[in-house]
């Protein structure tokens, strides 16, 4: 992805002959300096031109560039912002803001970016392929099998991008497409750990629980090593209800990869359905720490905080769940009891309100995922550089 980001600061960086020398000096500098990774020097440079030429796009392009190396976000964000409202003809500032949301998780406010990039510039693949993941976790399966089908030609050589394009022509009701993908994917996989993986998960999000585990435990011979193995097992055992293999599957995850949330998140349901709640409590936290956009640990902690009579904290780690889950009737639910408790009657009939209506459209994605009844791929969203 960085490679965009060097292409767009190249389009924008010529110089004017009448540039100001000051401006020029300090472009100059900051150019030099983020080739060399030295980001706190490139953006002093950059600040430096901004505050003489409010308006110089090179200087705003370029400080996106440096923030989102940076990983501040925010600031990104602000600087290609600005950099869009000086050229919106410029296809890649609105890629970055798309790939500043994706690198966030914020996948849904990504597609927008991604789709005007492409109405401008339909070849681009990355935008192609991030585009499609954004619909998959948008739960926009027929929208992704388009965007991501054409990128066969050059991409039926990655076992990511076959399991993606199954996934999401199976989910939209493609199969031959779906088979097309699988039976290339077993092609290029020759009987490898990541191949069982890459079909374990398939049969997950298919609900063939058998299928998934005999693959898995294929991968497991082969690798028991392998990233995410132990996740996917413990997401098996989990819906056989054998919560003692599903946690001690979800532990050596962590083993292997300590600074992954998801393990966690799934420790501390476990947990809280057993009614251990300090334990819950813990493995929510470092679930947190990690990723503060899992809505099932704020949930749960919501949930512990209650039991415990912290009704302020529970209501702000209910007001993170429905920010992130809005259309959850369970978080609206604990939301107005919280409320009710707090005093707060009136804002609580408005949360009772909305659970009645939540309820009439639709079944409860975030209760279904803690349960384990609905299966959706945490690495579609990690896997991608």
């Amino acid at each position: 992805m960085l490679a965009s980001l060097a292409a767009i600061t190249s389009i924008v960086s010529a110089q004017p002959p009448d540039a100001d020398a000051t401006v020029r000096r300090n472009l100059e500098a900051g150019q030099a300096a983020l080739q060399r990774g030295e980001l706190a020097e490139a953006e002093k440079n950059f600040l430096k031109v901004t505050a003489i030429a409010p308006q110089d796009l090179r200087a705003h392009v370029n400080l996106g560039v440096v923030y989102m190396r940076q990983k501040n976000w925010k600031r990104a964000l602000e600087e290609l912002r600005t950099s869009q409202k000086l050229a919106p003809e410029i296809p890649g500032i609105r890629f970055n803001i798309g790939l500043v949301y994706y690198r966030q998780r914020e996948y849904h406010d990504a597609i927008a970016p991604f789709e005007s990039v492409l109405r401008d510039k339909s070849d681009w693949p990355q935008a192609r392929h991030l585009l499609g993941l954004c619909y998959m976790q948008d739960e926009r399966f027929a929208d992704a099998t388009a965007a991501l089908e054409p990128l066969w030609t050059s991409l039926n050589g990655d076992q990511s991008y076959l399991y993606e394009l199954a996934l999401s022509a199976g989910k939209a009701g493609q199969h031959e497409l779906e088979e097309r993908a699988l039976a290339r994917l077993l092609e290029v996989g020759q009987e490898s750990a990541p191949l069982h993986l890459l079909f374990g998960k398939t049969y997950l999000s298919r609900n063939e629980d058998e299928r998934a585990l005999t693959e898995l435990e294929k991968a497991a011979a082969i690798d028991p090593k392998l990233p995410m193995l132990h996740y996917h097992l413990g997401i098996v055992y989990k819906r056989k209800h054998d919560y003692d293999k599903a946690k001690e599957e979800f532990l050596k995850d962590v083993a292997i990869e300590p600074e992954v949330a998801y393990s966690y998140d799934e420790l501390g349901n476990i947990c809280l359905g057993l009614d251990q709640n300090e334990e819950a409590r813990r493995y929510f936290e470092q679930a947190l720490q990690r990723n503060s956009k899992l809505p099932a640990s704020w949930y749960g902690l919501a949930k512990i905080d209650r039991a415990d009579k912290r009704y302020p904290d529970a209501l702000k780690a209910l007001d993170e769940a429905k920010t992130l889950a809005p259309q959850s009737a369970s978080v609206h639910y604990l939301r107005a009891q919280t409320l009710m408790q707090l005093g707060r009657k009136a804002e609580a009939e408005t949360e009772f309100a909305a659970v009645r209506r939540l309820q009439q459209e639709k079944l409860d994605i975030l209760e279904q995922q803690i349960m384990g009844t609905t299966y959706r791929d945490p690495q579609l969203a990690t896997e991608q550089k």
